[in-house]
């Protein structure tokens, strides 16, 4: 008899709710993580001695239905802030405001266009909103579930209307730059447009492929109705507090500082399947499935290895576009920073003049530099929740594009360290007296990232966001639907469908489907 129904390799966010979703259906699942803590990316990291910051530091598009079916209120979910607007940052102090309710700092000819604009996207974004929470059905697969998602996919973009679902199809492989170049004029607000397009990818505005689709996804309603970011109480960890009382409230079994060495295979009549897996020490557990939340490279070549694997597919996974291209940068201050022109620094501020500022700072990145005119994300999470730093101190948490991935031994610490202080610089031409307040510094490159997070290339969403790497070709074929060649074996991370960011769809999808299936636990 297998020891458990499920063995779930990362407890990430959707580690843990691809775990509880499977335990409150009543199946006996053990969750593993290396890390002496759960929750990934999302997970508190005291960076200098009382300053606690996490890599991911707002939720964007955190489903409704997650929240609700797991009560994750009950289970200390609390958020005390109004949601975060956008603020394209001017040096002069002529920024660009974002929200929910139309844009701010720019002409009427803007102001016009933006609320046509929104209008539309907002449509398109609920259009697809169904299925970023439900599997996609293998496009090869003649069954009546296929006819069925499919058809109402059409059915869903057929009710846009002949003149909206003509410019869907228009836009939604255009690069930014031409989307924001029909419909604006102000270069800051064009920026800003753009930025939930290409954050935490390969991508810059002149980039043709998915960048359009990558914002719709992210303008993809959250749990509170609102499509702007927010910072729950006690930060993104607070967040991953509710979801690790949830899943122990449903009987999860969470072990962590427990690396899984391989995925257990045997043989079979049909072909291998998974049997379990055995972790670092040499202990051996048992599973009638295995679940990697791990990216799809290391599950694969690392923990399965590609000998179990047909030279096609192996071939697939190693060609995978999975090389990081953001940086993390945490400050911690002495004081609250100040920033020209704002009263305070509440809300996501862009540092990115225009979308040239974006393509240049590319430009070097794609050629293994990092940029030398950085542009980035910053949030001041302590103007949230004061209980992430010391009394009256504060932390700064920057996204900071690009810097490139770079093979571990390759790494060059002047580089980074130049990097660093440049980017900080850059910062300083807003808030000039950000250096004099600076306690302690760090940049988290996208080496830093796979190092202590186990990810491969230091990749945000495991997987680049693109066409042929994204809905049923989501890590790829034959693994697009979170089954994978050998049986008994799934995925249910960031690089599966519908992709990364904070919002749990890839492990509750996961949960689902494999219940659902014929060989379901």
């Amino acid at each position: 008899m297998n020891d458990y129904d499920a063995v779930i390799i990362g407890a990430g966010h959707n580690g843990l709710i691809c775990a509880t979703s499977l335990a409150r259906k009543g199946r006996k699942v053990l969750l593993l993580e290396a890390q002496d803590r759960v929750g990934g990316l999302g997970a508190t990291r005291e960076f200098y001695p009382g300053f606690k910051a996490t890599v991911a530091h707002s939720i964007g598009h955190l489903p409704a239905h997650i929240v609700s079916d797991f009560d994750l209120d009950k289970y200390g979910l609390e958020v005390t802030s109004e949601p975060l607007n956008m603020i394209g940052l001017d040096k002069n102090g002529n920024h660009v405001h974002v929200n929910d309710n139309g844009v701010s700092g720019v002409g009427k000819e803007d102001n016009d266009a933006y609320s046509e604009y929104s209008r539309l996207m907002n449509r398109f974004a609920d259009t697809l909103k169904p299925f970023w929470l439900k599997g996609i059905p293998d496009i090869d697969a003649g069954n009546f579930e296929r006819f069925i998602s499919f058809g109402h996919m059409g059915w869903k973009l057929r009710r846009l209307g002949k003149e909206d679902m003509r410019e869907f199809f228009r836009i939604v492989s255009l690069p930014t730059r031409d989307l924001m170049d029909e419909n604006f004029n102000n270069e800051l607000l064009k920026a800003v447009l753009s930025w939930d397009g290409l954050i935490g990818s390969a991508l810059a505005p002149r980039s043709p492929n998915a960048a359009v689709l990558t914002l719709l996804y992210r303008m993809t309603r959250n749990y509170n109705g609102l499509r702007s970011h927010i910072v729950p109480k006690g930060g993104v960890a607070g967040l991953i507090r509710s979801l690790e009382h949830a899943a122990t409230a449903a009987g999860v079994e969470i072990r962590t500082s427990t690396p899984v060495k391989r995925i257990a295979v045997e043989g079979g009549e049909t072909g291998l399947s998974a049997a379990g897996v055995e972790i670092d020490g040499g202990e051996t557990i048992r599973a009638r499935a295995v679940i990697s939340s791990a990216d799809p490279c290391r599950t694969f070549l690392e923990l399965l290895g590609a000998r179990h694997l047909e030279i096609g597919f192996s071939h697939r996974i190693k060609r995978m576009r999975c090389k990081g291209y953001v940086a993390k940068l945490h400050l911690a201050l002495d004081d609250i920073p100040e920033f020209k022109g704002l009263d305070t620094p509440m809300g996501r501020l862009i540092i990115a003049a225009d979308m040239d500022a974006i393509e240049f700072a590319y430009d070097d990145a794609k050629y293994g530099n990092f940029s030398s005119g950085p542009v980035m994300e910053i949030v001041i999470p302590t103007m949230y929740d004061s209980g992430l730093a010391p009394h009256g101190k504060h932390i700064l948490s920057a996204h900071v594009m690009y810097a490139p991935y770079t093979e571990p031994a390759a790494v060059d610490a002047d580089a980074k360290t130049d990097f660093m202080n440049r980017t900080i610089d850059r910062i300083a031409e807003f808030s000039p007296g950000i250096q004099k307040i600076t306690l302690h510094k760090e940049l988290l490159t996208p080496s830093d990232l796979e190092h202590e997070y186990n990810l491969t290339g230091g990749h945000w969403h495991h997987a680049e966001f693109s066409m042929d790497q994204m809905l049923m070709m989501r890590p790829t074929y034959e693994a697009g639907q979170y089954h994978t060649p050998v049986d008994g074996l799934y995925l249910c991370g960031a690089g599966s469908h519908p992709g990364g960011d904070i919002t749990g769809a890839p492990g509750y999808n996961a949960a689902h489907r494999i219940m659902a299936g014929k060989k379901g636990i």
